[in-house]
């Protein structure tokens, strides 16, 4: 049976959110509560290294297809590099402009592998590796800049993939992302259902509220349909300012117990989807 790639990174994100809330986590719980989650999903780990080796080969081709992209770009970049340099000197005009149309097109080809590494597959927005390239001191994990952050997190997102299918619940963690890219704000998808939004100093805490609201105000007003049956969407956040210096792990912590109040608010209004 091939690997469902997808849906063990589901259980896997389901774990992750789920350990988060212990304070210990040993080998042994982390593979009950992983195993937990599988059988909910029924994903047959009875051949575990099997498994394993198989995922593992999956990412090392992957890997290795972006080190030789990678390599080969850098070779093209250093032999145009000696070119120009020559053309430079012999003030040859035919040569530079073939050099510039060949440049241009490895910068798409560099913008393409910028994507593979930064942006989440399924949502196309970005992920925790550009979160820590961009926004982190990478010896300390500290904020290398001023702002605020957002964590979103979906309301009742189990109850919508055990009703209508994980292919929906895929959907609707797209259109959750494309909604969010609309604020002014850099937006990182951080687990399963969890969202980052990092807003620049010149955003206040209240400015960033009054956006989240009104957008959550349209998503929850808005009906999706799945099949023949349609139903709703909502999302609790929490907010904290972050300044330089600050661990990612701290400033996380302060916007999540802040979700935590409003997921409790929010959840006498919408009791379902």
């Amino acid at each position: 049976m091939p690997i469902d790639k997808k849906m063990l990174e589901i259980v896997s994100n389901e774990t992750k959110n789920s350990i988060d809330r212990l304070s210990v986590v040993t080998p042994s719980i982390y593979a009950s509560i992983f195993n937990e989650f599988a059988t909910q999903h029924k994903q047959n780990l009875e051949d575990e290294k099997a498994l394993a080796h198989d995922l593992m080969k999956i990412e090392c081709e992957n890997l290795t297809q972006l080190q030789e992209q990678t390599s080969k770009s850098v070779h093209f970049l250093s032999d145009n590099t000696s070119k120009a340099i020559d053309a430079i000197k012999e003030k040859d005009d035919s040569i530079l402009g073939s050099i510039l149309k060949e440049t241009l097109a490895l910068k798409d080809e560099i913008e393409k592998l910028k994507n593979s590494v930064y942006k989440d597959e399924l949502t196309q927005i970005y992920n925790r590796k550009w979160l820590h390239d961009h926004f982190l001191q990478k010896e300390t994990e500290t904020f290398n800049k001023v702002g605020t952050l957002a964590i979103i997190d979906l309301n009742y997102f189990k109850q919508i993939n055990d009703t209508h299918g994980h292919i929906i619940g895929d959907k609707v963690l797209i259109f959750i992302a494309n909604q969010i890219k609309k604020l002014s704000a850099e937006a990182v998808r951080y687990g399963g259902d969890e969202f980052l939004l990092l807003f620049d100093h010149h955003t206040t805490l209240t400015e960033a509220k009054k956006l989240l609201n009104e957008m959550r105000e349209h998503i929850i007003a808005k009906k999706l349909k799945a099949h023949e049956t349609t139903f709703r969407v909502s999302f609790s956040f929490g907010l904290t300012s972050f300044t330089t210096g600050e661990e990612l792990d701290s400033v996380i912590e302060r916007a999540d117990k802040n979700m935590y109040v409003d997921k409790i608010s929010i959840k006498k209004r919408v009791k379902g989807i």
